[in-house]
């Protein structure tokens, strides 16, 4: 099928990368920073939640599943969601299970075309319903671009309703710590939300669908948080295990929003390097930081901790958004990290402590990429408990994955500070 909207974005085979074992990931951060590091720990074992200390909820989840956006065989299929929610259902993490600590946000409407157009080209949302409109009356599903992506009869509104949900998610975070803050209590007490929506979006370009994704869910959240909610400056960490090209691409010159990427070095869809720092106007707002492959649970806590920290401090942003990719679980099949699911835990709850301290409690974690359906629903379980301040549910063996590449890590994370004067 042809391109619209300007032109279909090609893209790149998937590929699995292997490099030579390592051990654990040892890194310090450049002294001009290490007080700024010290404060963010410090406030983080101040505001860690407890399930004792917890009298509103901790997490406030949407789902948006597309259940009818699916192609047999695909890798982003619709199964993705309900193994999520099985996952939790399970591990007794939904709102039947904890109503006070964890509530689904279920009524919420479908993004307008006002705000899919405050980040994409106006004539790509058009295309898009076009073509979708055509697979209305085939029954069936196209491929509309290399990597490969699809849509089918109900993609186009599956799209808006995931964006929809992103940002009810901030609507709702929002709320709550105006709310907390009127009343003199502590942003530690702020929900967190959660989208486990689909399709993805951080492949998405301004002019078209790219990498499965179809609409850029983070942009239009992180667009919406301006506009709607005053909140100007926002921080998009993306630990999908490939590079958030379009987000990357849509902000590059935007000084109020802070994009950080960890990904896979040389993995689709081959962007993402290290000497992008933003645009003219927005230098060093863009900090991509390309893992190489094998890299795992101690590189992340390196890059978390030496880079991603202090560059939010910082920035001080209003909200934390999060491009929140489970491809880098060392289970998944389409690249080469191997994030342990207890990595999901650190991550989701770091992220929370880093809101409590820089953005009044207010972060929302947004689904990406994730494609092993059980190191997906582990992986989402391991964030929620992270976020409620529980402990992991993992008890795999670290010992059974390759060791980490850790001079390569260093090399990386080093010269990262450098560029970014970190």
């Amino acid at each position: 099928m042809k391109g619209f909207a300007g032109g279909m974005l090609s893209g790149r085979c998937i590929l699995r990368h292997q490099c030579q074992p390592f051990t654990a990931v040892q890194t310090r951060l450049p002294a001009k920073l290490w007080h700024a590091r010290q404060l963010h720990k410090t406030v983080c074992q101040q505001t860690t939640p407890t399930a004792t200390a917890t009298k509103s909820p901790s997490i406030i989840y949407a789902t948006a599943a597309g259940s009818r956006h699916d192609m047999p065989g695909h890798s982003e299929c619709a199964a993705r969601i309900p193994a999520i929610l099985s996952a939790l259902d399970v591990s007794k993490l939904t709102s039947e299970h904890r109503p006070t600590q964890v509530q689904s946000l279920t009524k919420f409407r479908a993004a307008t075309l006002d705000e899919v157009c405050a980040v994409h080209d106006k004539r790509y949302p058009e295309a898009l319903r076009k073509i979708v409109q055509q697979q209305q009356k085939e029954a069936q599903f196209a491929i509309v671009e290399s990597a490969p992506t699809y849509v089918t009869s109900s993609s186009y509104q599956d799209a808006l309703q995931a964006a929809g949900a992103a940002i009810a998610l901030v609507d709702s975070c929002v709320a709550a710590a105006r709310h907390r803050a009127s009343a003199g209590q502590p942003s530690s007490g702020v929900p967190a939300g959660f989208g486990i929506c689909r399709p993805p979006g951080h492949h998405a370009v301004r002019q078209s669908c790219m990498g499965f994704c179809l609409f850029s869910t983070v942009a239009i959240a992180a667009r919406y948080a301006q506009q709607t909610h005053g909140l100007k400056k926002v921080m998009i960490f993306d630990y999908d295990v490939h590079h958030g090209n379009g987000t990357h691409d849509i902000f590059y010159d935007d000084p109020d929003i802070l994009f950080v990427s960890t990904h896979q070095q040389g993995s689709y869809p081959g962007t993402g390097k290290l000497s992008e720092v933003g645009g003219p106007n927005a230098q060093h707002a863009t900090i991509n930081l390309p893992l190489p492959g094998d890299a795992g649970d101690n590189a992340i806590k390196a890059a978390f901790e030496d880079i991603v920290a202090p560059a939010a401090h910082r920035f001080a942003p209003d909200i934390i958004l999060v491009s929140a990719g489970f491809d880098a679980h060392w289970r998944d099949p389409l690249a080469g990290l191997q994030f342990r699911t207890s990595t999901f835990h650190y991550l989701a709850a770091q992220v929370k402590q880093l809101a409590n301290a820089v953005s009044g409690g207010q972060c929302v974690f947004l689904l990406e990429g994730g494609y092993d359906l059980k190191g997906l629903g582990d992986a989402v379980v391991d964030s929620f408990l992270g976020i409620l301040g529980e402990a992991s549910h993992d008890t795999f063996s670290p010992d059974l994955l390759r060791d980490e590449p850790t001079d390569k890590v260093k090399a990386v994370l080093a010269e990262a500070a450098r560029v970014h004067e970190l």
